[in-house]
């Protein structure tokens, strides 16, 4: 068993009365659970939360007034990761379930049917399983630049495949749509994760569905894969921004602390919080 600290600060500027939708909390999953969790949300409003229940992913809805919002989530999980059988097959298109066909589809930042050639020259020749998925995995690692600031927010996997060069998310999207390409089902996960070296930010890797179930790969190999808290799975980047804003706002602050295992505090875990404390104000 891992345990992870997480304390994420957002802070705002709203020039005009605007609406958040805010994808920050740790998501409903079966790899971990939390131990503690505390949302700060100032000044005092209204607050909506709801969960999608095929994905897990929680999210909280708020309309916030002209002047400076601020928003603080605290978390610490316990990570239970599941050991990676070193041998998985593809799934046939016609035995993949109803629910994880839509992650074998185009998305807007996965464009699998433009890549389909570039895919089958790379890697249709190898043997289908999760080596083939490895493979692809390698290949990103080895052939695309990590260069921050490189790429922006509409940045697709094509543009990166010719750029060679992108960020985590980038990397992501890269690896879902070659495995598209492949007719192998693949989606996108964001989450927390402790770097080695600073800044602190959100992590995107992506999942391949294989022997019905879904298996982690991170091209970047930043950080440890089993210790990535789960924030949000989807399609691509689309579906799993930390924030959605509709009206005249700008960010004046994200600061985000992810403290692991032994680098907790002395003490830190030995009385556990309730399960979740709302502080609205």
């Amino acid at each position: 068993m891992h345990t992870t600290l997480i304390d994420l600060l957002l802070e705002y500027e709203v020039s005009a009365p605007s609406h958040f939708l805010f994808h920050i909390e740790t998501a409903f999953h079966e790899s971990h659970h939390a131990v503690e969790e505390r949302l700060t949300i100032t000044p005092s409003m209204k607050v909506r939360n709801f969960s999608d229940e095929r994905s897990g992913n929680r999210f909280i809805r708020l309309d916030a007034s002209k002047g400076v919002l601020s928003v603080n989530y605290h978390a610490r999980m316990e990570l239970h990761p599941a050991p990676v059988p070193l041998h998985l097959d593809e799934t046939p298109v016609t035995a993949v379930p109803d629910e994880v066909l839509r992650y074998l589809m185009p998305s807007r930042y996965c464009e699998s049917d433009v890549m389909s050639r570039a895919a089958q020259q790379l890697f249709g020749h190898l043997p289908p399983g999760i080596s083939r998925v490895r493979a692809i995995e390698n290949w990103i690692h080895d052939s695309i630049g990590y260069l921050p600031g490189f790429s922006n927010s509409t940045t697709t996997a094509q543009e990166v495949f010719v750029q060679r060069a992108g960020v985590c998310r980038d990397f992501a999207h890269l690896g879902i749509t070659m495995c598209r390409a492949l007719n192998i089902p693949a989606r996108l996960v964001v989450g927390y994760v402790h770097f080695e070296e600073p800044p602190e930010d959100f992590h995107a890797v992506f999942e391949a569905w294989l022997d019905g179930r879904w298996v982690i790969f991170d091209p970047t190999r930043m950080a440890p894969i089993d210790r990535l808290v789960r924030v949000g799975t989807g399609r691509d980047a689309k579906d799993v921004a930390f924030a959605t804003i509709f009206g005249g706002v700008q960010m004046l602050r994200k600061e985000l602390t992810i403290t692991e295992g032994d680098l907790l505090p002395a003490g830190a875990g030995d009385v556990p919080a309730p399960a979740l404390s709302v502080v609205v104000g």
